[in-house]
């Protein structure tokens, strides 16, 4: 069974094709990185995986459940950590585990030890009552891994978790993500530091004009001491390793 599945999805908006009947999976266990320039497609493929978008075309199963034909189930296998903070910035850390848990049906007692757990997790303890507009841009990138990780779910999706930190603190925060793998969370990322998806993925695929453009192992992009950067520039611009096209 694939942690992810989608096959021929096909994504609109009006007249426009953003996804173009694209088709791809995800192994349990895998570290993916999903790359692409703005306006891609990144952004609404993760939308309709997670069901804040409609599709037209295709399918998309997480751990062989349809995401359309048994959306609530499906969602609980998905924990989502989005690129903008869509939070309410004046509540407390605390608080806003404590709502999300509730959101997934966790009863009380037990949501009480998943909102501990996730604190303790990533190192929030000690910043539990304050509120979210006090944090640092750190602290803030790591309630969103807790906020995403609070239900325990099977499929992480990543988009642009490091954006807005500084080079300390994306350390700290490819630390978090990489025991998150090795403790079986699967992981979808997608982020615009190449740096990163070349570290921490074992297999990335690279979307341009609403089509998967190319997709392999990583060894296949870094082939001959290549930078993921060079390939990625030549899939997606067609620029050559001196710079030009």
């Amino acid at each position: 069974m694939k942690a992810l599945e989608i096959d021929k999805l096909r994504k609109s908006y009006g007249s426009t094709d953003a996804v173009k009947e694209i088709s791809f999976s995800i192994e349990p266990g895998e570290f993916f990185g999903f790359l692409g320039p703005n306006g891609a497609g990144k952004t609404t493929t993760i939308k309709c995986i997670t069901g804040i978008a409609s599709f037209q075309g295709g399918t998309i199963k997480v751990f062989g459940i349809d995401v359309v034909a048994d959306y609530r189930r499906a969602r609980t296998k998905i924990g989502l950590a989005p690129q903008d903070f869509n939070v309410d910035i004046f509540a407390k850390a605390s608080d806003i585990l404590w709502y999300v848990a509730g959101y997934y049906g966790i009863p009380s007692a037990l949501r009480k030890k998943r909102v501990a757990d996730a604190l303790e997790r990533f190192d929030l303890g000690s910043h539990a009552d304050k509120r979210f507009e006090a944090l640092s841009g750190g602290l803030k990138r790591r309630l969103m891994l807790a906020r995403a990780m609070v239900h325990d779910p099977d499929l992480l999706i990543l988009d642009e978790p490091t954006a807005g930190v500084d080079v300390e603190m994306r350390h700290d925060l490819w630390r978090y993500l990489q025991d998150l793998n090795k403790s079986g969370k699967t992981v979808l990322l997608t982020s615009h530091y190449l740096e990163e998806v070349e570290m921490l993925c074992n297999r990335i695929a690279i979307i341009s004009g609403g089509k998967i453009a190319a997709i392999g192992d990583k060894s296949e992009f870094t082939m001959g001491g290549k930078k993921l950067e060079q390939t990625y520039l030549e899939v997606t611009k067609g620029v050559n390793g001196n710079g030009t096209k």
